[in-house]
């Protein structure tokens, strides 16, 4: 059984890889996730994923690399990791209300073999009040997070709706098209 790379750092993305029971490590990409005009948010969703994941695998050749990448998109917009407090206050209150489409990009890479898929899921938050989204912003720290909130913690509190395939795609890896992936390479993970 080789042991997969997942081309993330990402807790997030450790813990739901971890959930398959497959051996795996995590090295950090040298990959610059830039903004690339012209392309719409789940297409640089996917230029991400991919990027991430050759990265890696050019520094380990013959092994299999998962990478992973998840862009927000709000009326055609891309919403990106707030970074801060404020930036996350002012994403959320631009978001209150209305639907957010979430679109995470996965690859699978050995050597000169690459898949890849995409998963879309799209969250409608409540009508927010700022004192709502101040407190949430507070309690739950999601600067790191693209939308400003991490569904696995608090931020499951600011939703009204959420719908798609794949919860763990909302999370940052669909482990469903994952596992489909990791098929076509070999891997079982039952």
């Amino acid at each position: 059984m080789d042991t997969l790379i997942l081309a993330s750092t990402s807790p997030y993305r450790r813990e739901l890889l971890a959930r398959l029971g497959y051996p795996f490590e995590s090295v950090a990409p040298e990959y610059e996730e830039a903004r690339i005009p012209g392309l719409s948010p789940s297409a640089l969703a996917l230029c991400h994923a991919v990027g991430k994941a050759r990265s890696v695998a050019a520094r380990c050749p013959g092994r299999i690399v998962i990478g992973s990448d998840q862009v927000a998109e709000l009326d055609g917009d891309t919403l990106g990791k707030p970074g801060g407090q404020a930036a996350a206050v002012s994403q959320l209150l631009r978001m209150a209300g209305r639907s957010v489409a979430f679109h995470t990009a996965l690859a699978v890479v050995r050597d000169e073999r690459e898949e890849s898929a995409l998963e879309t899921y799209t969250v409608r938050l409540r009508d927010l009040s700022r004192e709502e989204i101040e407190e949430y912003v507070r309690a739950d720290r999601p600067f790191g997070c693209a939308g400003a909130f991490r569904i696995e913690s608090r931020g499951i509190a600011l939703m009204e709706e959420l719908r798609g395939r794949d919860y763990t795609a909302l999370i940052g890896l669909p482990l469903i098209a994952l596992t489909d992936l990791l098929r076509r390479f070999g891997v079982r993970v039952l």
